[in-house]
């Protein structure tokens, strides 16, 4: 792997990414943000990992609310 360093997703995992945006804005934040299901029903880490795993839509809409809040 070539080094990133103007990558800021670079070497973060989904689930530091996730649970980041949970410190800064709790799971209702979360869900008023991005609509998915997965932040609104009984939501966890991991429910929310695996569907954005297997949903290429969602999880780009994460990554850039995470880019957001970094420069916020």
């Amino acid at each position: 792997m070539e080094p990133q360093p103007n990558n800021p997703l670079h070497g973060k995992t989904l689930q530091a990414i996730l649970e980041h945006l949970l410190e800064r804005y709790e799971w209702e934040g979360l869900a008023d943000r991005i609509h998915i299901n997965c932040f609104r029903n009984e939501p966890s880490i991991q429910s929310s990992l695996k569907f954005l795993r297997k949903t290429p839509w969602a999880r780009e809409q994460v990554e850039a609310l995470y880019l957001h809040s970094l420069r916020s």
